[in-house]
């Protein structure tokens, strides 16, 4: 039976505000502290089923996210498990589940040379960064980065992930990795298609999809349906959630059947190491057969990575956990979030894991399925140590056609089609950033984002430089500024006031409204001096009206000679 969502309150410790050493503090640090003395057996049979439905999702995404990441697919694994163990402690949201996912993978080829000790090393790294922007909030950088950028870069991201696919789809060799090198050699190897590859990866796609449908369209259960009615709605809800470990599992049985009669048509993961890797501190040097490359040689070949990654990473992650924390109704405490992911991506590298962030896809069959606290990840965690310690044989047999399904049907939500209509009704200026990262991103990520981001700030020091001004007429000009008032708009400002006032015949008084400006800076006092002395020498007044208290105390502190200042009563009592 399809399980409901969860009746219980959202956990008392989920965002406490206090700052003193006490029971709340401690909370703050450690929020399983605060639900975990309330939790019930309700609570526990919901985050079982729903770590175990995670579990069985992220088991064949992690495999195939290591192919995306350019590594050995026992890496997907490595990196699956140690964000549910640490999220247990330090996550904030009952739904998150943290591991690997489709960007970061594709990030992770980009900067680590599809070289393991690069990518351990840039987790550990890119876990230290995000640490530290955890202890010293630094959360609010991602704040300047808009959501045309992200669209952008998502956008591309799935076109990159998934065309970068089609070569195990139709079981193609020796195609490069650079996006559009890989265009050019996919179309031109098109002869040499496996049959069997293709046709066993689209079939797997079109199950996928008609799963996935199954899913979305199945009729919520009801106490009063009969009890074989909702043994069958829970097989379907069970299957259909499960859905790539069911499809990657019958690729899987088919590959077995040929490789029994001794003809194999499909190309296939391969030999996977069994067990854990034994703990130890990441790879500061690495060895080759041209001498050793040293600790600062491997920062310097992964370049703008140590910043786009751990970036990336926070967005992703605080993204997701805001997302379903709004639709379900409870709070999250975004710096904490930071210390969870940093926290889960050094301890990770002691593991081989690589980066990793919130997952959007295994958070929504996280909260779709009814969890109820952060323990459902504990589960997932075991599922995913079991399955390396007793099913890494069964993955040889595993195609890589299949793994190539799965990554395509779960990116292929990523590219949104109605951002661009969207953005042509509410704000057509926001195309721009959108389209610059989005092109951008095909030659390299980092200049995707970089550009969009910029683009985004230009615009927005446009408005601030460029304050619209309302202008009233009457016996006394009227200025109104339509926003706040800072050094960049301080000469927007003087040109109005100079060409609507001082320079018609006879000079105009005028009376600037500043009633929507709420600070002003030194730059601004200057300015606003100056245009005093012009309307003095003019024989003209120049009054500044509706000040607010904070505006008006330092334009006294300035002691600029020969302005009026009016405010209202209320204000000046303050």
């Amino acid at each position: 039976m399809s399980p409901p969502m969860s009746p219980m309150k959202p956990p008392k410790g989920f965002a406490p505000m206090s700052c003193c050493w006490s029971t709340e503090t401690m909370q703050k640090w450690l929020p399983f502290l605060g639900w975990l003395p309330d939790y019930t057996w309700y609570a526990l049979k919901m985050d079982f089923i729903a770590g175990i439905s995670v579990g069985l999702t992220v088991i064949p995404q992690a495999l195939a996210y290591a192919e995306v990441a350019g590594l050995p697919p026992q890496y997907g694994l490595y990196s699956a498990f140690m964000g549910c163990f640490v999220y247990f402690f330090l996550g904030t949201s009952r739904d998150v589940t943290l591991g690997p996912t489709a960007i970061m993978s594709l990030l992770v080829s980009f900067y680590t040379f599809h070289e393991p000790a690069y990518a351990v090393l840039l987790a550990f790294l890119s876990g230290c960064i995000q640490l530290g922007m955890g202890f010293l909030r630094l959360g609010l950088l991602l704040d300047f980065i808009s959501c045309p950028v992200i669209k952008g870069f998502t956008s591309a991201a799935a076109i990159i992930i998934g065309f970068g696919q089609i070569k195990n789809l139709l079981g193609l060799q020796h195609i490069p990795r650079q996006f559009f090198l890989q265009v050019y050699y996919t179309f031109h190897n098109i002869g040499e298609t496996r049959v069997g590859d293709a046709v066993l990866g689209l079939v797997c796609m079109v199950l996928l999809l008609v799963l996935k449908l199954m899913r979305d369209h199945v009729p919520p259960v009801h106490p009063e349906m009969p009890t074989g009615v909702r043994l069958s709605h829970g097989l379907v809800w069970t299957a259909t959630t499960a859905r790539n470990a069911l499809v990657v599992s019958f690729a899987a049985l088919v590959a077995y059947s040929f490789q029994v009669t001794g003809y194999q048509p499909f190309v296939l993961t391969g030999k996977t190491p069994e067990g854990l890797p034994d703990a130890h501190i990441p790879p500061f040097s690495v060895t080759t057969a041209n001498g050793t490359i040293s600790f600062t040689e491997m920062v310097q070949g992964m370049g703008a990575g140590l910043v786009v990654v751990p970036l990336m990473g926070l967005l992703e992650s605080i993204a997701v956990a805001k997302s379903f924390a709004s639709q379900n109704n409870y709070r999250i405490n975004s710096n904490q979030e930071l210390l969870a992911l940093g926290f889960t991506n050094i301890l990770g590298s002691l593991f081989s894991s690589y980066p990793v962030t919130g997952s959007f896809g295994r958070t929504a069959v996280n909260a779709q399925s009814g969890v109820c606290t952060p323990a459902g990840g504990l589960m997932t965690g075991a599922l995913v140590l079991l399955s390396l310690d007793y099913l890494t044989s069964l993955f040889y047999y595993i195609p890589k056609s299949a793994l190539a399904a799965v990554i395509i049907m779960a990116v292929v939500p990523l590219f949104d089609t109605k951002i661009v209509k969207t953005l042509w009704r509410v704000k057509r200026l926001d195309l721009l950033p959108l389209c610059v990262t989005f092109l951008l991103c095909f030659w390299e990520v980092q200049y995707g984002i970089l550009a969009g981001t910029l683009v985004s700030v230009l615009i927005l020091l446009h408005s601030v430089a460029r304050p619209k001004i309302q202008v009233s007429e009457g016996p006394m000009l009227v200025l109104q500024p339509a926003s706040g008032l800072h050094f960049p708009a301080i000469e927007t400002l003087r040109e109005a006031l100079l060409s609507r006032a001082l320079e018609t015949s006879p000079p105009r008084s005028v009376a600037l409204d500043c009633t929507h400006i709420c600070s002003i800076d030194y730059t601004v006092v200057l300015g606003l001096g100056e245009l005093l002395e012009d309307f003095h020498k003019r024989g003209a007044t120049l009054a500044l009206i509706g000040l607010q208290v904070p505006v008006l105390r330092v334009l006294l502190s300035a002691d600029l000679k020969g302005v009026l200042y009016f405010c209202t009563l209320e204000e000046a009592e303050k």
